[in-house]
């Protein structure tokens, strides 16, 4: 069993990671920016940077341990699920990817989503959440939030369209990011209410 849930690890971190650095070369390729501007850039999405704490936290279960916090892996799944979701019904039509790019798109918003998911059914310690947690788990997000609206105003470089201050004005942006706040909530709660109901299978 516990061979098996490395095995597992390993193999999501691996896609994972592959699917950020080809993500990363291939923004490279593309760039219009000076280096140093592309770099901050790439690094400014949440997708990335929650793909990374993805293939840090398999990373982490493939070669370490399985010891986490009841709960941790619960706020990842919330992450890159809302990642998953917002792609599918906002950003999908935005853009038609093709080749290496529409592959590495697929993994970082839909497989690794699903599969981010399915091990957190298989080994979260479900019945040890607590509806408490969530305020821990909304700093990730309202940290990237300022982040990007700050770099933004200084910039003119909002990561996404729906957070585009110079586009849409400022109280559209926050309502925007009111519904995402709502989102990032309703999500979490769905896991944990999930979780506390599923039989422990563990």
């Amino acid at each position: 069993m516990e061979l098996k849930r490395k095995t597992l690890a390993l193999i999501f971190a691996a896609l994972a990671w592959f699917a950020v650095t080809a993500q990363f070369v291939l923004m490279l390729g593309n760039r219009v920016v000076p280096l140093g501007e592309a770099v901050i850039r790439f690094f400014s999405f949440f997708t990335i940077l929650t793909n990374m704490l993805v293939a840090m936290f398999f990373t982490w279960q493939a070669i370490g341990g399985r010891k986490f916090k009841a709960g941790t892996l619960t706020a990842i799944a919330t992450y890159i699920t809302i990642v998953g979701l917002v792609y599918q019904v906002v950003l999908r039509q935005l853009w038609e990817p093709a080749g290496l790019q529409q592959l590495v798109d697929e993994l970082l918003h839909s497989v690794i989503p699903l599969l981010t998911i399915g091990y957190w059914y298989r080994y979260e310690h479900r019945h040890d959440i607590s509806y408490k947690q969530l305020s821990n788990w909304l700093i990730f997000p309202f940290a990237y939030l300022v982040y990007i609206l700050i770099r933004g105003y200084f910039t003119g470089f909002y990561p996404y369209p729906f957070m585009d201050v110079s586009e849409l004005g400022f109280f559209n942006v926050m309502r925007n990011a009111l519904g995402l706040l709502v989102l990032f909530v309703f999500v979490s709660v769905v896991l944990v209410s999930i979780g506390r109901r599923l039989k422990p299978i563990y």
